[in-house]
Order: C-alpha cells, then structure tokens, then sequence
C-alpha cells in the first residue's frame, strides 16, 4: 500500500512539472528558432586520437538520443579516422522540439580518461566542439504591388525599329530594400515586367538566404571557440564516472549509461532546459516597464 502511494506521488509530481513547464513556455518569450529541425556538428578539438575516438563516441551519442526521441537522423558527413576515430560528424535531424533541445549542447566537451595506448596509466584531457545550427527553412519570397515600381524604359540594343522607338522595356525597383534591376528582352512592358518581378523574387531570395547563411556561420563560431580545454561547458571523467556540466550544480554519474545518448542525457537536457526558463522569467520579472 506504501508503496503505491509513493507511487502515486511520483507520477502526479511529474505531471505538476510538466504542466508548470507549459505554462512557463507560453508566458515566456518565444526563441525564434525553437521549432526549427538542426544541423549537428561535432569535430576534433585537442588531444590527437584519443579526442577523435571521443568525437566518435559523442556522435553516435547524439544518434542514440535521436532515435530515443524519435526523430530522423540523417547522417551527411562522416570523415572516419583510420584506428575508427572521428574528425568531423554532420547530421540533419528532424523532429519535435529539436533544436530547443539539442542548443544546450553546444559548445566544448572534455573528456578525461586513461588511452588504450597509455602504458603508464596517465590520465588524458581531449575535447570536441559541438554545434547545433537551427535548419534553414524554405524562404518565402512575398513581392506585394505596393513595394514594387514598375518604370517603362527604352529598350537598348539591336532588334530593330520596335527596340529604338517604343518604351517596352521594364525598371523593377523593390522599395523596401532599394534593389533594381532591368529586363527588355520582350516586345511589350507587362511581359517584361513580368520577367522583372520573377527575377526580383530570385535576387532576394538568394539575399536572404546569404544572410541566413552569414547568420548560421557566426552562430557556429560562437558556439565552438577554438576547441580549447578551458572552454568546456561540460567534462566527463571517466576514472571517477562522473559528469560535471559548467552550468548545472550537481554532477551525474554512470558515464557510460549518459553516452549510450538515452534517459540520463534526456535529464541533463531536461534540467538545462528548466534552469533556462527560470532565467528567463526572472529576466522577464526584472524587465523595466516602458
């Protein structure tokens, strides 16, 4: 009987967590790229073999916790070393909360451990960068009448008395952002015109996703460093089977069982993600009226 109402107090603890959490998440402020999928990165910091072996073990960490949340993986870049080890491991992954969750870890992991090839049991520190990259998404080009000016000019070149007389030409300026451009290869305005607008779609488009990939480029750097040992967000020891995240109080433990990528790395994120909510409203409670 005991132990059924203890039981019982777990499960509706657990369900009261859960249902503050909602209600943090829709008082707060949404991160634009929460429901965004991600791109993984994980690459050699320092160390030599053995942070390559350790880039491999955290890869396939993260594919572990993939299938564990039932998300897609899809592995694009696997550069294998030739004892198995890894250089660098890309992978799209899709799926509910992906990017929300996967962005606590990024940054520098360190691993402590003895090498296979250690004949004098000296312990090793090696690290790997992580980066987790929101997924760029389709961008939708929207060109309504009222930011565009559509100007009649001569047409230049040869093509005959039509070219030279008559204004058939098209001037496409796109008023919000400046941009301009020409097409007269037709004989009547609206069907250069026409051709104008497609091609504005076209040149703003690729605008924005050059910005999007600027952005994507100072996020990665950002989140790596330069792979240092004292840039870690989180080390694991593995003599004293202990992991210590930089952010977290408390350390865990079972080292193994936290790379096997299930319910032990599933708490760490879950504890980070509620340790950023509580930042968050406390920022939002402090925040000056205006």
């Amino acid at each position: 009987m005991l132990q059924m109402a203890a039981d019982e107090l777990i499960r509706l603890e657990n369900k009261l967590t859960f249902i503050n959490n909602e209600i943090l998440d829709e008082i707060l402020p949404r991160e634009p790229a929460d429901n965004d999928d991600a791109e993984l990165e994980v690459t050699t910091g320092v160390g030599g073999q053995e942070a390559m072996l350790f880039a491999k073990e955290l890869f396939h960490m993260y594919k572990n916790y993939a299938n564990f949340r039932k998300w897609s993986f899809q592995t694009v870049e696997y550069d294998e070393t030739d004892i198995g080890g890894l250089r660098q491991g890309k992978a799209f992954l899709n799926g509910f909360d992906v990017f929300k969750s996967l962005k606590y870890e990024c940054g520098v992991h360190r691993v402590q451990r003895v090498p296979q090839t250690e004949k004098s049991g000296r312990i090793h520190t090696s690290t790997v960068t992580v980066a987790v990259l929101p997924q760029p998404k389709d961008i939708n080009i929207e060109l309504p009448a009222k930011d565009l000016l559509a100007e009649p000019i001569r047409a230049r070149g040869p093509g005959g008395q039509h070219v030279n007389k008559s204004e058939s030409g098209c001037r496409l300026t796109h008023l919000p952002t400046g941009t301009v451009l020409e097409r007269q290869d037709e004989r009547f305005f609206n069907k250069n015109k026409n051709l104008a607008i497609k091609a504005m779609q076209n040149k703003l488009y690729q605008m924005q996703y050059d910005e999007q990939q600027a952005r994507l480029q100072r996020t990665r750097k950002q989140q790596t460093g330069s792979g240092n040992r004292n840039e870690k967000i989180r080390t694991y020891n593995i003599p004293q089977n202990r992991i210590s995240d930089e952010r977290l109080q408390e350390n865990a433990h079972h080292v193994t069982e936290f790379l096997d990528g299930t319910h032990r790395l599933h708490a760490m994120i879950e504890e980070l993600k509620q340790q950023d909510r509580l930042q968050r409203l406390i920022e939002l409670i402090n925040k000056p009226s205006t």
